[in-house]
């Protein structure tokens, strides 16, 4: 049995319902996959207890070794794109706000409705996002959701939520945290390590490509998967966020061109 010493507990008196639930059905679902996760003691409608881990500096053989685990997680797959972490009926979260995870016959489609635009209003309101940024994103998503940019990799089991914050370096290497799991393309949990400057990048992206090959252009269409995030920050984290969006959108307009 875990001592009080050996816990971290996170809690959230009046916690929507599901929310430290599904943050524990995803963890076990990466679990399964293999993945470096925290482990999960209990889990209660107001909190979560993780197993506490200690923290060392990020190297290059832990990092390479996280890459090659995130690939493998990524290689157990999902149902379907947009589905949830298996078994769990419940709502899904990022970070604080809720985003739909439904199940969906195409990335494409998936993405743009339940990743992207859910943010987009919600950025315009909180004064975050220009009013003619907003119509260039959602121009971008129809593209996206049309299927400029579909391909055939099948839907990848994704943490979801993987920036530099969640990815805690310890002792025994490389653990996430606080995922946001669903079935989505693995280049995008690859996106957000880079946008938010997750230390050691380089040597996790060679342990990901001696595990399993990343598509051609990958790193080209980095800006298209950088929507989510950009989107759900411009919704809450001040304009310089909606302005990242609108430039990542022209970046994705200039690319579903040339495809």
């Amino acid at each position: 049995m875990a001592t009080t010493a050996d816990v971290h507990r996170k809690s959230r008196p009046g916690a929507p319902a599901d929310f430290f639930a599904a943050e524990a059905a995803g963890l076990r679902w990466l679990a399964e996959a293999g993945a470096p996760v925290v482990e999960v003691v209990d889990v209660g409608s107001d909190h979560i207890d993780l197993r506490r881990l200690d923290r060392a500096a990020p190297a290059g053989p832990s990092a390479r070794e996280f890459g090659a685990a995130l690939a493998r997680m990524h290689d157990a797959g999902a149902d379907a794109f947009g589905a949830p972490p298996a078994g769990f009926t419940g709502t899904t979260f990022i970070g604080s706000r809720e985003q739909p995870s439904v199940p969906t016959p195409t990335w494409g489609r998936f993405y743009a409705e339940q990743r992207v635009l859910p943010f987009v209003s919600v950025a315009v309101d909180a004064g975050n996002l220009r009013a003619d940024d907003a119509d260039l994103v959602r121009e971008v998503c129809a593209r996206i959701a049309d299927g400029v940019f579909d391909d055939d990799e099948p839907p990848a089991r994704l943490h979801g939520d993987l920036w530099n914050g969640n990815v805690m370096w310890t002792p025994d290497g490389v653990v996430m945290i606080d995922p946001a799991a669903h079935g989505g393309h693995r280049e995008t949990d690859l996106a957000m390590l880079e946008l938010f400057g997750c230390p050691r990048l380089d040597d996790i992206v060679a342990g990901y490509e001696g595990q399993s090959a990343l598509r051609s252009g990958w790193r080209e269409r980095t800006p298209l998967h950088q929507l989510h995030p950009l989107a759900v920050h411009a919704a809450g984290h001040g304009p310089g966020y909606g302005r990242a969006l609108a430039a990542a959108a022209a970046d994705v307009r200039d690319l579903a061109t040339r495809s």
